[in-house]
């Protein structure tokens, strides 16, 4: 059974955030500890911290540069519909999924995990703005389908009512580096 952390707790906010926060936050909570026990004990209070902002540093140093993203993103645009299912598959096989494409309508793949069903839309990932409608048809087709998890491939602009719609309605927005660690190196 693998843990998963709660995407809206204090750790992984941090983990999210520019890692010298993690770092800010645990220098606080020591001078806030050090107010009430001595040094020596104090020093473990902010210890998870620190080490979140050691995860987050690591993580924020070997992510990949804005221009290199942005290089495999237009080599996905220009990607035919066939190469670039084939490498949304394969990137989906190595991390463990079984992956089953749907023909027509909202989804265009069913990615299982663990027994979890995930719907993903990627026909329209050479759109340059994306609105909510494709969102909602994914949402509505995941509750038809009962599947625990949805996702949506973009390499466009999301409009500011789809991110909201996104969000409010979890669906994952594969887009950018993220896509860019599912394809793998072009």
């Amino acid at each position: 059974m693998k843990l998963e952390m709660n995407k809206n707790s204090l750790f992984a906010i941090l983990l999210r955030s520019p890692f010298w926060v993690s770092f800010l936050v645990a220098a606080g909570v020591f001078a806030f500890a050090r107010l009430f026990v001595p040094a020596e004990y104090a020093i473990i209070v902010p210890l998870p911290f620190f080490v979140v902002g050691c995860i987050a540093a690591w993580k924020q140093l070997r992510a990949p540069s804005a221009a290199k993203v942005a290089a495999t993103v237009e080599k996905v645009r220009d990607m035919p519909w066939n190469d670039f299912a084939a490498a949304i598959e394969q990137g989906y096989r190595r991390e463990g999924y079984t992956v089953n494409r749907i023909d027509g309508g909202a989804a265009d793949f069913e990615l299982v995990k663990g027994g979890r069903t995930t719907l993903l839309a990627a026909k329209r990932w050479k759109a340059a703005r994306t609105g909510v409608e494709p969102l909602r048809d994914l949402v509505d087709l995941r509750r038809k389908r009962e599947a625990y998890d949805c996702a949506y491939i973009a390499t466009g602009e999301l409009t500011e009512q789809a991110r909201k719609y996104a969000t409010d309605h979890n669906v994952r927005m594969l887009e950018g580096a993220a896509l860019m660690q599912l394809v793998g190196p072009l």
